[in-house]
C-alpha cells in the first residue's frame, strides 16, 4: 500500500510534464484563433467574392470572344485562364489579410519555378498552343477553307489550339501541328473564292495556230463553271520536236466544281472539238528498240 502511494505522485508528475506543454500550446492557439477570427472571416468572404467574380468574368470573356473568334478551344482556354487568375488573386489577398505575406512570396516563387520547368519540359506542346492561339486570333484560315500547306492539300475540318485537321479529298484525315501551320506558308484557295486552272496540250505543225486558239476558246467559254468575269488565256509555249505546245488558263467557280473535275471536263471538250475539225495530236517520239543478241545461241558472236 505504501509503495502504491509513493508511485502515484510520480506517475501524475510524469503525466503533467507531458500534458502541461500541450495545454499551454492549445491555450496559445485558442487565443490566436480568437485574435485572427475577424481576419479569417474577412479572408473567407474575399474568397467567396472572388469566386463569383471569376464565374462572371469567365462568362463575360466567353461572350465577347465568341463574337470575335469561332475557335471554341481558344475561347474556352482564355476563359479558364481568366477564372484561374481571378481566383488566384483573391487567394493571395486572403493570405495577405491573414498575415501570411511570406507564404505569398514563397508561393509566387514556386509558381514561377514550376512554370519555367513545365515550359522546358513541354516546349513543343507550348509552342503548338501559342501558335494555335495566334492562328485563331489572326484567322489566316477558317473551317471550310481549301488550303495547301506543308505538302498537304485539303479542306479545313477543325482548328484547335494543338493542331489543325484537314480532309485531303482522298478519304483520309490529316492532322498538322499548329506550329507548322503558323510558321510555314499557306496557300488558301477559298480566301478569294476563285481559282485558276492550267491545262496543257500539243498540236501538229500543219495546223493553223489562230484557228486552233479560236476553237479552244469558243468551246470552253460557255461552260457554266467558268468565271465569266475573268479572261481565258490561250498561250503557245514552245516548238517541240513534233508538236507546238500550248496552255489554257481559265478561272473556275469553286462553289460549283473543283479544279480536278474542271480540268478533266475542259480536256474532253477540247479533244472532241479538235477531232471534229481534224486537228492533230502528235504522238511522242519513242526511243528505238534495242536489238538484244543472245550470246548463248549458236552462231552468235560477242561484240568486239
Amino acid at each position: 500500500m505504501r509503495r502504491q502511494n509513493l508511485f502515484a505522485p510520480m506517475i501524475f508528475a510524469q503525466i503533467s510534464k507531458i500534458v502541461d506543454p500541450i495545454a499551454v500550446k492549445l491555450d496559445r492557439w485558442t487565443v490566436e484563433v480568437y485574435r485572427l477570427l475577424p481576419n479569417l472571416v474577412i479572408a473567407v468572404l474575399i474568397l467567396i467574392v472572388f469566386r463569383f467574380l471569376a464565374r462572371f468574368g469567365g462568362k463575360f470573356i466567353e461572350r465577347v470572344l465568341g463574337h470575335a473568334s469561332q475557335n471554341i478551344a481558344l475561347v474556352g482556354l482564355i476563359s479558364t485562364i481568366t477564372r484561374i487568375g481571378i481566383v488566384a488573386t483573391g487567394f493571395f489577398f486572403a493570405l495577405g489579410i491573414l498575415g501570411l505575406d511570406k507564404t505569398v512570396t514563397s508561393l509566387l516563387a514556386g509558381a514561377g519555378v514550376l512554370a519555367l520547368a513545365l515550359g522546358f519540359a513541354f516546349q513543343d506542346l507550348t509552342t503548338n498552343f501559342i501558335s494555335g492561339a495566334f492562328i485563331a486570333i489572326q484567322r489566316p484560315i477558317q473551317v471550310g477553307d481549301v488550303i495547301e500547306t506543308n505538302g498537304f492539300t485539303g479542306k479545313v475540318l477543325s482548328i484547335g489550339l494543338r493542331s489543325v485537321k484537314l480532309d485531303n479529298f482522298e478519304g483520309q484525315q490529316v492532322e498538322l501541328p499548329s506550329k507548322d501551320i503558323f510558321q510555314k506558308p499557306i496557300m488558301n484557295f477559298t480566301h478569294s473564292g476563285e481559282r485558276r486552272v492550267r491545262m496543257e496540250g500539243s498540236i501538229g505543225y500543219k495546223d493553223d495556230l489562230a484557228f486552233v486558239e479560236s476553237l479552244a476558246l469558243g468551246a470552253i467559254k460557255g461552260l457554266d463553271f467558268i468565271d465569266p468575269l475573268k479572261v481565258i488565256e490561250f498561250n503557245f509555249l514552245r516548238f517541240s520536236e513534233k508538236s507546238v505546245d500550248f496552255e489554257i488558263l481559265f478561272w473556275i467557280r469553286q462553289d460549283r466544281i473543283g479544279p480536278g473535275p474542271a480540268k478533266s471536263t475542259v480536256m474532253k471538250i477540247v479533244k472532241r472539238v479538235f477531232d471534229e475539225h481534224n486537228i492533230s495530236f502528235p504522238t511522242p517520239t519513242r526511243p528505238p528498240e534495242l536489238n538484244i543478241v543472245n550470246l548463248d545461241q549458236p552462231g552468235s558472236s560477242k561484240p568486239e
